[in-house]
């Protein structure tokens, strides 16, 4: 596939992304940031918030599972959570976070646990169509490296 074509099922993917919600306008900022010197760059970011994520999510549910729950440890990792998914233009993520948080005044463990839930499942929703546009930048990249030649 040429790719023009790799671009568009890359920029309708995105497209359909911010149609539905899932990712907002700070993504098509982030967009912005990558050019011909750092062709990379919106790949290497979605890579790192996926890695602190999965990192967050584990710890969160360490803590939940705890007899005592310290519940304001378990909101520093949901606003930590929070906070990477508005700098990456996640905002099912980032919306889930903010009703976790809720329950975390609260210090409501069963709130938490079903909001933990939620977190992951809207984490791995957007995990996964992260996945195919790290696949595509990729595919992008290795046609283009291969044009320069």
């Amino acid at each position: 596939m040429a790719t023009g074509g790799l671009k568009d099922r890359l920029d309708g993917l995105v497209n359909s992304m911010l149609r539905e919600g899932v990712l907002d306008e700070q993504f098509t900022q982030l967009q912005m940031l990558q050019d011909s010197s750092n062709p990379g760059f919106v790949a290497e970011v979605i890579t790192l918030f996926c890695e602190d994520s999965e990192r967050i999510l584990a710890e969160l549910g360490k803590s939940l599972d705890q007899a005592v729950t310290d519940f304001r440890r378990v909101d520093a990792y949901v606003h930590q959570l929070k906070g990477s998914s508005s700098s990456v233009g996640a905002q099912h993520v980032k919306l889930a976070c903010i009703q976790f948080r809720h329950f975390c005044e609260e210090n409501d463990k069963d709130g938490c646990i079903r909001a933990l839930h939620v977190v992951r499942n809207e984490y791995y929703n957007l995990r996964s169509k992260f996945e195919i546009m790290v696949q595509l930048e990729q595919r992008i990249q290795a046609y283009d490296s291969k044009q320069q030649k």
